[in-house]
């Protein structure tokens, strides 16, 4: 792109399919959406289209509860954080933002360890298993480095709920409540 001249014609391609499409059918649908730095991006358009832009289908419809994770290693790296701001300002009953700041946090649990994203949710495991067991879609984006560390989080609170783990999240993927693209 930098090389071209103004009025150049320019392919331009990215990812394609329906990974990252919010459910239509169904407004009260939960959305639990899980990024780590720039994978904050198709949340932003999520929460814009919900919550920004006022004279959409989706935002007159909508009623479920939106609820950002986000993941990131200092406070300079909250990407949106005064939108996120003013959209829960706006809308407390349905949009939510949970931040794990990793060189900043430290776990709830006494141990002193950096607070990841999967540790953010690991503190509200039991309503994030309420919200999926109730039909929300579960959606990651960002470093592919963070799903080890959210699967072995989310078996372990199944394990611990005496929840056969594996089925439950075959499940979630057979009903299309598990939306994942990383990189």
């Amino acid at each position: 792109m930098c090389s071209s001249d103004l009025g150049d014609d320019l392919t331009v391609c990215g990812p394609s399919g329906k990974v990252m499409l919010m459910p239509e059918e169904k407004p009260s649908t939960d959305l639990i959406m899980v990024a780590t730095g720039t994978g904050i991006a198709p949340y932003r358009g999520f929460l814009r289209r919900l919550f920004v832009e006022t004279n959409t289908p989706a935002a007159r419809a909508y009623s479920g509860l939106a609820w950002l994770f986000l993941g990131v290693p200092t406070t300079s790296g909250l990407l949106y954080a005064d939108d996120w701001a003013a959209v829960g300002a706006r809308n407390p009953d349905h949009f939510r933002v949970s931040y794990a700041i990793s060189r900043e946090q430290t776990k709830a649990d006494g141990s002193g360890g950096k607070m990841y994203v999967q540790d953010r949710m690991a503190e509200h495991a039991e309503e994030l298993f309420t919200r999926m067991d109730g039909g929300a879609h579960m959606y990651f984006c960002g470093l592919k480095g963070m799903m080890p560390g959210i699967l072995e989080m989310l078996e372990g609170v199944a394990k611990a709920k005496g929840i056969d783990w594996e089925p439950t999240l075959a499940r979630w993927k057979d009903n299309h409540q598990w939306h994942v693209e990383v990189y």
